[in-house]
């Protein structure tokens, strides 16, 4: 076959450059789709230590969870970030071709190994293992025409009815959120702690301690005295929800009857979770999120799919927002 064309060199010639110009011709008609992945898939780690520095993120989460990443089939390298909020982001990077769910459930082993030697408060938040780029494909923002929310309560309104349906659009490989939804803030006066010699411990204890659910029962349930018909199921209260709830919670009794609650020691109110971020527009607060795009997935086509998601949650979000 090679010397049949080495004898016809013009033959040869038109048959290339009829292959020629059938590619070209079917570049342009080619689906994203049918593009080879050239970038390598790369599985994110991330974690939250509240109230921890970076320095303290660094040192008790970050590193001990680096430890363990080692052996990792295919892994080209990682890199890590450690912030100020608490937050903690460790994006692996694999080489090209690696089936990322794959790399993801390897990835999640190796966290579960780490977890035992975490903080308390970092494995109750919950370590996120995720299959997406480390590049934004689009930020999203919500403003208050009228001004009367503020950046965190936007936010806090992107946390409770945004975030949910636009992760589980189908290429969406997570979000990025900038900013945190309402949690019940508690600054404690350290004066008055030592006034009434409790400490800082002494509080998030009697918190942890009387803010629970606990399930209450029924009253005539099986096994019951004979002739029993009646069964009512007993609600008890829950967890507290307003600062006046949590301001009643007793520190300690005292012998003369007498108790020290929280409110006595502190001021409680509704605040953000986090006030590391605070994003503003022509002047006017706002609050926004970023896109992470899950590997292999059509750009052009998840972008579109957000924004119409976005405009049909408009129509639920808070007047004027």
């Amino acid at each position: 076959m090679p010397q049949f064309f080495i004898d016809r060199p013009v033959f040869a010639w038109v048959i290339a450059i009829l292959i020629t110009l059938a590619g070209t011709i079917a570049i342009f008609n080619l689906p994203v789709s049918s593009y080879p992945a050239i970038a390598p898939p790369q599985v994110s780690i991330k974690a939250s230590y509240p109230g921890a520095s970076a320095d303290v993120v660094e040192k008790t989460v970050t590193s001990v969870i680096e430890q363990n990443l080692t052996g990792v089939d295919n892994l080209l390298y990682f890199n890590s970030t450690s912030r100020d909020n608490g937050s903690m982001q460790i994006t692996l990077t694999f080489i090209s071709g690696t089936d990322p769910d794959i790399a993801a459930v390897q990835v999640q082993n190796r966290v579960s190994i780490a977890e035992p030697r975490l903080p308390s408060e970092v494995v109750q938040n919950g370590v996120t293992v995720a299959k997406a780029n480390n590049d934004f494909l689009m930020v999203v923002a919500l403003q208050s025409r009228d001004g009367r929310m503020d950046s965190y309560a936007l936010n806090n309104v992107i946390a409770a009815q945004v975030l949910d349906p636009i992760q589980r659009l189908p290429g969406v490989g997570g979000v990025n959120q900038f900013g945190s939804a309402y949690a019940m803030r508690i600054w404690l006066n350290p004066d008055k702690l030592r006034g009434y010699g409790l400490s800082a411990r002494d509080v998030l204890d009697a918190v942890r301690n009387q803010n629970v659910q606990f399930p209450a029962g029924s009253i005539g349930a099986a096994p019951g005295p004979e002739g029993q018909t009646l069964t009512a199921t007993v609600s008890a209260g829950g967890r507290f929800t307003t600062p006046e709830e949590f301001g009643n919670i007793i520190l300690r009794a005292n012998e003369d009857g007498s108790n020290v609650r929280l409110k006595d020691v502190a001021r409680i109110a509704l605040g953000a979770e986090a006030y590391g971020h605070e994003a503003r527009f022509n002047g006017n607060p706002i609050a926004g999120f970023a896109i992470l795009l899950a590997p292999d997935a059509n750009a052009l086509a998840v972008a579109e799919a957000v924004r119409t998601k976005m405009d049909e949650l408009a129509n639920y979000l808070p007047e004027g927002v």
